[in-house]
């Protein structure tokens, strides 16, 4: 429904109209209010990285924070990332993660991302506050935040936004008879723009000397109870399933790459898995294959027959070297202050 709304056409599109504008007035003047100082925003004492959207939906910011956190890394900074922490409820927050942190905690994303990175990890509903008790616990040199683009109590240093390269903006309009959070025009204000897969050369020429191109290259696939690890031709009779914003995405690249595909279905993302959901989704004869972001949430009930598919981002290397320019630069300016 909500995808042929926004990307396709729907006879529901001019009854939200009005919402539209009302979210789009609401969303303008709240930035307005940051701008002008009348909403004041809080700066951390080290360079913030926001890593973000323009458009609600996946567009492949994990991937991409995953990728950056490791540059990162290499560079020899230390890195530490804070979320808002969607779908988890804690007893308490901020919550720092640690390896017994459940997605029931802290929301499938943080998790993949602690343990894909083991770098330092925070989530709060304010994003303050989950930067704070990264800073109280860890010495660091620079946070990255997944989404938040929209967020401006937190001021940050580099903005990067993630545009999807096949669905773009869809037809333009705010949520929700659209996909927007925010105009097309805010482009011109961010650092970097990273289009995930290929798109049009006439979008990529808009900003060209801050545009670039990502790819998001599968791995091996994983047993999600023995962590083997296989080819995907080798398994056969494949159920594979997808709970994120665009199945069709992950399906797609199955069948790109030759799998055995039986079946697919796809769940709302952030999906709560359990075993008598997914046991009526496959047999003990059959192969269940999902994301890396479902697997998460699987492992303490995972049958053998199951396995997920990680995916990584792949980046040119003038991006690393443009963020790590920049955030040189603003880690001078704040030790000229």
């Amino acid at each position: 429904m909500i995808e042929k709304l926004w990307y396709g056409k729907n006879k529901s599109f001019w009854l939200l109209l009005p919402f539209s504008f009302l979210y789009g007035l609401i969303s303008c003047v709240r930035r307005q209010l940051y701008k002008l100082g009348i909403f004041k925003s809080w700066q951390s004492p080290v360079p913030i990285i926001v890593i973000g959207n323009l458009s609600a939906g996946g567009n492949g910011k994990t991937p991409l924070a995953i990728s950056l956190i490791e540059a990162l890394k290499a560079k020899g900074l230390k890195v530490g990332l804070v979320s808002r922490g969607y779908g988890g409820k804690s007893n308490h927050y901020p919550l720092i993660l640690d390896e017994n942190t459940s997605t029931k905690q802290a929301g499938d994303e943080p998790v993949l991302i602690y343990h894909r990175t083991h770098v330092p990890v925070a989530v709060a509903p304010k994003r303050i506050d989950a930067v704070k008790a990264l800073l109280d616990s860890h010495q660091l040199d620079v946070i990255l935040t997944d989404d938040g683009l929209q967020h401006y109590a937190l001021a940050r240093d580099i903005e990067i936004v993630v545009v999807d390269g096949k669905r773009l903006f869809g037809n333009g309009w705010w949520i929700p008879a659209g996909p927007m959070r925010e105009r097309r025009s805010r482009l011109k204000s961010v650092d970097l723009i990273i289009i995930n897969g290929d798109s049009s050369e006439d979008f990529i020429n808009q900003y060209p000397d801050r545009t670039f191109t990502m790819q998001l290259i599968p791995d091996h696939v994983v047993n999600l109870s023995t962590n083997k690890q296989c080819e995907l031709s080798a398994l056969h009779h494949i159920y594979a399933i997808a709970g994120i914003s665009n199945p069709k995405r992950f399906f797609d690249m199955l069948t790109q790459m030759g799998a055995d595909l039986v079946y697919t279905e796809s769940f709302a993302d952030h999906q709560n898995f359990t075993l008598p959901l997914l046991e009526k989704v496959v047999g003990t004869n059959q192969t269940l294959l999902m994301t890396e972001k479902d697997a998460v949430k699987c492992r303490q009930f995972a049958l053998p027959n199951w396995w997920y598919l990680p995916i990584d981002a792949v980046i040119p290397d003038q991006v690393i070297e443009k963020i790590y320019s920049l955030f040189e630069e603003k880690k001078s300016q704040r030790e000229k202050k």
